[in-house]
């Protein structure tokens, strides 16, 4: 059976068609976050650590560490900043300490830049998984020594020379020329994860399906662990959530091991509270003046003021605990248990100490 070993320190995920999903938290990544990007120009790794933790929490098993930051102000007072692989090396450094001093969960390193997947390795304690090599011919030479050297496991994407095919051959062909390239460097396809690319529904109305026989190709073919980019499908849809939780747990049933994705649900904000706050007072509702936040937000059905775990990772875990990769279903009730309320801890569902009496 097909086992990717990924290690931190003193923790180790295991990835496999008989083990439970590996869920790779993304938020780690300047890319599209102007203010994380902001942050990090300005040596600020707050948020950085806030979001490893958050992720953790919700249930990520491995922390994608992304170091493609723009520093726009640097590079007006220096032109050097203009160039990634000199920005992203010691970026990616830095993310790294500062991510395994505060929790041992194993880490993905993400770079399109070698020098800055060389630095992440370098810095990273235990086996990372490495994010990431393609059918390209440059690229190949670049990143398998790489693999070779540190003995890590890599993610393998599905595109080459000709960019990124429509034709779910063609992506199976290039997924199968990467893992027969690695084994020239004595890489086993254990240590490949392979990204068949996950097309957006909303563009192509088979992507779906594409993606499903790809994962089964990859599974009882080659025999390798799979991941994707999971929000990827809903990509410009209404209800995103609604068709990524029906997406992953079929991806799952058709052999899909791993997705790199966000495992929480984002906090209400100030200025959506306020909204939902006028709203309601507009209706003539009075709110009770020691209301607090999150309080009104269970209420009126807005979600939290805490990060927590999305939707999508109740679908996972419920996928899971089907697949039998959740024994007895404990990581699932677990996870489904209702914390007690101040001054009721011990009480039964009966709402008295000791829960319901038989009646005699």
């Amino acid at each position: 059976m097909t086992r990717t070993i990924i290690e931190s320190k003193s923790k180790t995920t295991i990835m496999g068609f008989d083990q439970p999903f590996t869920v790779i938290g993304e938020r780690i990544n300047p890319t599209g976050r102007k203010i994380l990007n902001a942050e990090l120009e300005a040596g600020d790794f707050s948020r950085v650590e806030a979001d490893a933790l958050a992720q953790v929490a919700a249930g990520a098993t491995v922390l994608d560490i992304n170091s493609g930051a723009v520093f726009s102000n640097k590079m007006a007072e220096d032109p050097r900043y203009a160039d990634n692989n000199f920005v992203e090396p010691e970026l990616m450094r830095e993310l790294v300490k500062r991510v395994q001093a505060i929790t041992d969960c194993p880490l993905c390193i993400d770079s399109s830049v070698p020098g800055a997947l060389e630095a992440g390795l370098e810095a990273a304690e235990g086996r990372p998984l490495l994010n990431s090599v393609t059918g390209e011919e440059e690229r190949l030479e670049l990143v398998l020594p790489l693999v070779k050297k540190y003995n890590v496991p890599v993610v393998a994407i599905s595109n080459d020379d000709t960019g990124i095919s429509e034709d779910p051959e063609v992506r199976f062909a290039v997924a199968k020329k990467i893992v027969e390239r690695a084994a020239d460097f004595g890489i086993p396809a254990h240590d490949i994860v392979v990204d068949p690319l996950v097309m957006p529904i909303g563009a192509m109305g088979t992507a779906g399906l594409q993606v499903f026989e790809l994962n089964r190709r990859l599974r009882n073919e080659l025999g390798v662990n799979t991941t994707c980019g999971a929000s990827n499908i809903s990509f410009g849809l209404p209800n995103r959530h609604g068709i990524n939780n029906a997406f992953l747990p079929m991806a799952m049933a058709t052999g899909m091991t791993s997705a790199i994705m966000n495992p929480i649900a984002l906090p209400v904000g100030p200025k959506k509270l306020a909204e939902k706050k006028a709203e309601i007072e507009a209706a003539g509702i009075i709110i009770p003046a020691d209301m607090d936040d999150e309080t009104f937000c269970q209420m009126f059905g807005l979600g939290s003021t805490k990060p927590r775990a999305g939707k999508e990772m109740e679908a996972i875990r419920a996928a899971n605990f089907l697949t039998n990769n959740d024994e007895s279903g404990g990581e699932w009730i677990k996870f489904n248990k209702v914390p007690a309320k101040a001054g009721e801890e011990g009480r039964g569902r009966g709402g008295r100490a000791g829960g319901r009496r038989r009646r005699a």
